[in-house]
């Protein structure tokens, strides 16, 4: 595993070999962020990544200038492994030994990016973003990006904006609904 760009471009991240994860390629990576370049400006955005897994998101948001990247993963080896790559690399990665599903619900903060790349086994995978959605864990302009098998599509979703895929990795894009239809909604 390695970071794509910005100030640790080209870093090896060798996780431990207790890590029972599944990394997004490096070429899904790089071709993900490229899309994500054009679309929002690192330096100024909050990111939450979701099932970090190995940190590797995490890691290459931070890389690339973002002020504050929240990682949440319930495996403690994995949790631990991230927070210490953080600090040894002084990246402002703040990672969290918590359950997604119960973060998603407690969580009081609203974040410009949300990124989640679960278990592709998991059965609550298509209710994700519904969820992420729902308990407002974007800003009203922000972006959630899901990483999913290609086995499930989204594209009829009303708040998909755009599919991506990558071999066996597929990205799934949304945007929360304007505030006047939430409104709308609400009446």
């Amino acid at each position: 595993m390695r970071i794509v760009s910005g100030i640790y471009k080209g870093k090896i991240i060798i996780p431990p070999k207790n890590l029972v994860a599944r990394p997004t390629t490096d070429f899904a990576k790089e071709s993900l962020f490229n899309i994500l370049a054009n679309r929002v400006d690192f330096e100024e955005i909050s990111v939450l990544d979701l099932f970090s897994g190995t940190g590797g998101i995490s890691f290459e948001f931070a890389s690339r200038g973002c002020p504050l990247v929240t990682s949440v993963e319930i495996n403690a080896i994995h949790q631990a492994y991230i927070r210490k790559t953080a600090t040894e690399l002084k990246l402002p990665v703040k990672s969290l030994k918590a359950n997604v599903f119960l973060y998603i619900k407690n969580c009081k903060e609203s974040f410009d990016l949300v990124f989640a790349d679960p278990p592709y086994d998991l059965p609550e995978l298509p209710q994700l973003p519904d969820l992420v959605l729902a308990h407002n864990l974007l800003k009203p302009e922000g972006l959630f990006v899901l990483e999913h098998p290609k086995t499930i599509s989204f594209e009829q979703h009303p708040l998909f904006i755009e599919h991506r895929y990558y071999g066996s990795v597929n990205f799934s894009f949304f945007k929360p609904a304007i505030e006047t239809e939430n409104l709308e909604k609400i009446d």
